[in-house]
């Protein structure tokens, strides 16, 4: 399923109105270049819990762990990975645990994934702004969630 964000507003949005529809053990996988929308996404789903602490993108420490709002949100850019070492960050007890995971570059910690887990991938379009999110769904519950969280 593909959508069209208009701008940094509407890709904020979007992860606001999903936000009260995930629960605990939730995983997003964000997929995009640099400067896609992954960031601003994981912004606007921040807001949506209640999370009121300036989101920033984990590059360099992996993993920000971000608390206070409706779940904890455990934001993860796994890029340095890409030789491997995922396995040795204990990345299952993040997905098993109490908050929602966001992952980006996930590709690099593919092994270490749940079966179950939202892929979103933002790629950039000839207009400087807009983006264009392709939304995939992987297990039953997720499927249902990107049902009402589109649709409902």
């Amino acid at each position: 399923m593909k959508i069209a964000l208009a701008n940094r507003e509407a890709t904020m949005a979007l992860g606001r109105r999903l936000a009260p529809l995930l629960q605990a053990g939730d995983v997003l996988v964000l997929n995009g270049d640099l400067g896609a929308g992954k960031t601003t996404f994981t912004k606007g789903l921040a807001a949506g819990l209640g999370i009121q602490q300036m989101i920033k993108s984990p590059t360099f420490t992996i993993i920000r762990e971000y608390q206070g709002g409706r779940l904890p949100l455990y934001h993860m850019d796994v890029y340095r990975l890409e030789a491997g070492g995922g396995q040795d960050l204990g990345l299952e007890e993040y997905f098993d645990g109490d908050g929602i995971s966001v992952v980006e570059w996930a590709q690099f910690v593919a092994d270490e994934l749940p079966t179950e887990y939202l892929s979103l991938t933002f790629t950039r379009t000839a207009t400087e702004n807009e983006r264009q999110l392709t939304v995939v769904p992987h297990g039953t519950r997720l499927t249902h969630v990107v049902e009402e969280w589109l649709h409902g």
